[in-house]
């Protein structure tokens, strides 16, 4: 049983790893959040099989705890508002490569404080003025740094920023 535990202990940690490498990576260097989510998970499907629910039941009650506060993702909505708004600024792969350094700067840290960030978010009617003031935001930050804007490169932007 305890080599079975451990195979579900990977299970929801890989699981979770994974998510958040797609989601949310600047959390991903997080071992002690994501083991700590991991057990919860392992400790919510043995509960609920436990308690007579399916695996497949059980497998979406864990998710469920797994995925708990990480349904809105700052680096989502940051790449969502890069390739809509600067597509021609911005050609890819730029968006993905600014995203840390966005994600560190004080302004928009400060846009995103405004907000409560919930797990809802994205489909609340708070999330169109939530995007709006970001991509004002980035206006505000490429104005400040006297950045062209047509086609920045990389080099440029990665310097100024």
């Amino acid at each position: 049983m305890k080599q079975k535990n451990k195979q579900e202990l990977s299970y929801f940690r890989l699981k979770l790893r994974s998510y958040i490498s797609e989601h949310h990576p600047e959390k991903l260097q997080d071992t002690e959040f994501i083991t700590a989510r991991a057990d919860m998970a392992l400790t919510v499907y043995c509960d609920a099989v436990a308690q007579g629910f399916t695996h497949i039941e059980a497998e979406s009650m864990a998710s469920e705890a797994l995925y708990q506060g990480l349904h809105f993702s700052k680096y989502d909505t940051l790449i969502s508002v890069l390739e809509n708004e600067f597509e021609r600024e911005l050609p890819a792969p730029l968006p993905e490569k600014l995203i840390p350094i966005l994600l560190s700067n004080k302004a928009v840290q400060a846009t995103f404080d405004k907000f409560g960030l919930t797990d809802t978010l994205a489909s609340d009617e708070q999330y169109g003025r939530l995007y709006t003031e970001l991509t004002g935001t980035i206006v505000l930050l490429i104005e400040s740094n006297n950045l062209p804007t047509v086609r920045l490169t990389e080099e440029a932007i990665l310097k100024a920023l």
